[in-house]
C-alpha cells in the first residue's frame, strides 16, 4: 500500500470510528507499529488529526482564528443560541465564555429577561448593551486575541469570587472518552475555573465538535449539565454522551 493510500486511510477511519489505534491498523495492514505511528506525526504535522496515547483522534476543524469561526455553520449557531436561550431564567446569575455560538444565545433571549451575566468575552458585553435590565459584569485581564477573551492572573483572581447558576462553555472538542477540549492552555484553565464557580455547566456544539478533540482538556463529559447539539444530528453520533449522564438536548 502507498503511503498516500494509507493516509486516507488512516483519515477515512478518524472520521468513521473517531479514533485510530496503532497496534490495531498495524496488524490489520500487516505493518510495522512504527510505519503508523509515522503516518500519524505526519499527518498531526498538517493539522488532520490530533495524536494521543496508542493512536490519534480527530483534530477540531473550529480551531481557526475568531474572525473565520463567525462565517461557519450560523444556521446552527443561531439554532443552538435559540435553545440555549431557554435554560436561562428570570433572577439567575449566568456566565458566559466567549465564542460565536454563545453569542447567538444574547441574540434569542427573550425580551424584558432580568438576570445577571457575567463574561470575559468583550463581544458578549457588547451584545448585551442595549438589554438595560440585565446587570453586566465583565470580568477583567489579559486578552487572549485569538477567542477574543481575557485570560491571566487578574481573570483568574475575579473567577474564584463568582458563584453563578449556570455558565455556557465554549470548546472547540466534546469526545465521548476525551472529554472537553480547546486549543489553549491558559483559556482552558480560565474555563475549567469557571467551571468550578457554576452549580450546572451547559456546552452548545456544532457537529462539527462532536467526536472532536483539541491539545488541552477543559473537563470530562461529567463536568457538565447539558450538551446542546444541533437538531439533525444522527442518535448513534449522541448516544455516547447520553451515556455519559450528559443531559442531550437538541435545538430546534
Amino acid at each position: 500500500m502507498l503511503t498516500s493510500q494509507r493516509r486516507h486511510l488512516i483519515l477515512d477511519r478518524l472520521a468513521r470510528d473517531g479514533q485510530v489505534i496503532a497496534k490495531k491498523l498495524s496488524h490489520e495492514l500487516d505493518l510495522s507499529e512504527d510505519t503508523i505511528r509515522r503516518d500519524l506525526r505526519e499527518l498531526a504535522a498538517e493539522g488532520l488529526l490530533l495524536r494521543v496515547h496508542g493512536g490519534a483522534m480527530p483534530i477540531s476543524p473550529t480551531a481557526v482564528p475568531i474572525n473565520e469561526r463567525r462565517a461557519i455553520a450560523l444556521g446552527a449557531k443561531a439554532a443552538l443560541g435559540r435553545a440555549g436561550a431557554t435554560l436561562i431564567r428570570d433572577g439567575m446569575t449566568v456566565v458566559f465564555d466567549g465564542g460565536t455560538s454563545n453569542l447567538e444565545i444574547i441574540r434569542h433571549l427573550p425580551a424584558g429577561i432580568r438576570f445577571t451575566a457575567i463574561t470575559h468575552s468583550p463581544s458578549i458585553a457588547v451584545a448585551l448593551e442595549e438589554m438595560a435590565q440585565v446587570e453586566v459584569m465583565v470580568i477583567g485581564g489579559r486578552l487572549f486575541r485569538h477567542s477574543m477573551v481575557t485570560v491571566g492572573a487578574i481573570a483568574a483572581e475575579a473567577i474564584s469570587r463568582v458563584r453563578a447558576d449556570l455558565f455556557f462553555l465554549g470548546v472547540t472538542g466534546a469526545h465521548p472518552v476525551s472529554g472537553l477540549t480547546t486549543g489553549d492552555m491558559e483559556e482552558a484553565a480560565i474555563k475549567r475555573q469557571f467551571i468550578t464557580s457554576s452549580a450546572e455547566t451547559a456546552v452548545l456544539a456544532t457537529s462539527d465538535k462532536l467526536g472532536a478533540v483539541s491539545p488541552f482538556l477543559v473537563g470530562a463529559l461529567g463536568d457538565i449539565a447539558t450538551l446542546v447539539v444541533e437538531g439533525n444530528v444522527a442518535d448513534d453520533r449522541i448516544a455516547a454522551f447520553a451515556g455519559s449522564g450528559v443531559s442531550v438536548m437538541r435545538a430546534g
